[in-house]
């Protein structure tokens, strides 16, 4: 038995909190020398897909049907002359022929030596007078960060361009130890939220959960939710929501 069968993970209406002690490994079609821990999708109601990849040398994540955004974890991708080390990303829009690189048409992203890799995939909704967004690489060093209400104890960085042709936006959060959300939130949007650092407790409904870097957490539709950070360093998450399009779209 493991720890009597104990962990952190739990799932409840509108809400869902896994930690790593609970991870499965599969690979998905179209990996070379890759698996996948799925976190969310689907089958759970959720309108996207969120995954982290872990990448062999020479591994790869195949094509995809649906936009795909990449956050670098660990490792490096190399694609078109390019290598990308962690907290760089890349957008890849839906329909692509294969999951090709911005600056080398056909060239794929592959890992040299072995990478882990936050994916989040969504069906593209389009929008009349918008056209749909291309391809692009990003480094979030390199995002301005804009407090959060004027709260300098929380800092937002926009991975994605602030423009109606995403339909989906992507964020990291990073909170001084002490800081809170100053509200508990809930709308009309579903969150991915993946731990990069620190820890501190989520309010997901009318739980309380402690959470720590390496846990993952999905939010449904108007679940409330608040986090406030503990510890001696800050915490920080990636963070996605659907943004931009109506709710009857």
């Amino acid at each position: 038995m493991h720890h009597l069968g104990q962990t952190r993970s739990a799932i409840r209406a509108g809400h869902l909190l896994q930690t790593p002690d609970t991870f499965v490994r599969a690979p998905l079609p179209g990996m070379v020398a890759a698996t996948a821990v799925v976190h969310v999708g689907p089958a759970l109601g959720a309108k996207f897909t969120q995954y982290t990849a872990e990448l062999e040398a020479g591994g790869a994540l195949g094509p995809s049907q649906a936009q795909r955004f990449v956050y670098v974890l660990e490792g490096e991708m190399e694609g078109g002359g390019r290598r990308l080390g962690p907290d760089h990303y890349i957008f890849a829009p839906q329909d692509a022929p294969a999951w090709t690189s911005p600056q080398g048409a056909g060239a794929v992203w592959t890992s040299p030596q072995g990478a882990r890799l936050a994916v989040i995939e969504k069906i593209y909704q389009p929008l009349a007078g918008s056209p749909a967004p291309a391809a692009f690489t990003g480094d979030e060093s390199a995002v301005a960060p804009q407090a959060l209400l004027d709260d300098p104890a929380i800092q937002v960085r926009r991975l994605l361009p602030d423009d109606t042709a995403f339909d989906f936006a992507v964020n990291t959060m990073t909170y001084d130890p002490g800081a809170s959300l100053p509200m508990v939130e809930m709308h009309v949007m579903e969150h991915g939220l993946l731990m990069l650092a620190g820890e501190g407790i989520y309010r997901l409904g009318d739980c309380w959960y402690p959470v720590a870097a390496g846990d993952f957490i999905w939010m449904a539709p108007y679940c409330p939710q608040w986090f406030g950070a503990l510890g001696k360093q800050p915490a920080k998450y990636l963070i996605y929501k659907d943004w931009n399009r109506h709710p009857l779209a």
